[in-house]
């Protein structure tokens, strides 16, 4: 039984396409799993969401939990007060998460934007949740300039609270790297001192299942190199 929580340096990084990496590998290998995801923001009801997209690229055999849904994108405490609903807090996304794990062997918890964006009014965030399971949080980045800053920064406030960095994953390695991408393979793991798990692929996410689940397997369990 493990839960993982997935978060970012950011939004738009690529958080669902490595969730849903991470779950087809389980998936291929034989475990239950089950993906949480604590609150969808940007979407109404019946409109499509992340965990439809781990669905898609994952294909069967994952279980998949949203807790909360509010339609405008923004952060989760925000848009559950302009949508006058209740916010999802941390203690009630730790049960969801414990629940999942009695039945499965892997949990993976994919976080709305990054890991201190709120989900409650009195502050809580998905790092405090990831306290309260114990769960080590695996940090998706961004290839090119910036993401430097941004992960160490994610790194260093996971290590100010005592909580387990996985390691990092690109969530989206261009076709076509340049200086910058190249030398995030090396600086990456320098600067945070924090292993580079692996990178997915631009256009992955445009993938069908099987696809998807031969990009996963390059992505995520083969060693990066330089030149991509």
């Amino acid at each position: 039984m493990t839960i993982l929580v997935i978060t970012g340096t950011g939004t738009g990084v690529g958080k669902t396409v490595v969730a849903a990496a991470v779950a087809a590998l389980a998936v291929d290998a034989g475990q239950r799993v089950a993906v949480l995801k604590p609150a969808q923001t940007g979407a109404g009801q019946g409109d499509p969401g992340d965990l439809d997209e781990v669905r898609r690229l994952a294909g069967g055999g994952v279980t998949l939990l949203e807790l909360a849904r509010f339609p405008e994108p923004l952060a989760p405490d925000t848009a559950a007060r302009r949508a006058g609903k209740a916010p999802i807090t941390p203690s009630e996304v730790a049960a969801a998460a414990r629940e999942l794990a009695a039945e499965h062997d892997l949990v993976l918890m994919e976080g709305a934007g990054g890991l201190l964006v709120r989900l409650d009014g009195r502050g809580g965030t998905l790092a405090d949740v990831a306290a309260l399971l114990g769960a080590p949080v695996l940090v998706v980045a961004a290839a090119g300039l910036g993401t430097l800053n941004h992960t160490a920064l994610t790194v260093e406030a996971l290590r100010s609270r005592d909580l387990c960095c996985a390691g990092i994953v690109i969530g989206c390695w261009p076709a076509e790297p340049d200086l910058a991408d190249r030398c995030n393979l090396i600086d990456l793991p320098e600067v945070t001192g924090v292993p580079l798990l692996g990178a997915m692929p631009e256009g992955a996410g445009a993938l069908a299942a099987a696809g998807f689940h031969a990009a996963a397997r390059r992505g995520l369990a083969v060693e990066l190199r330089g030149g991509g």
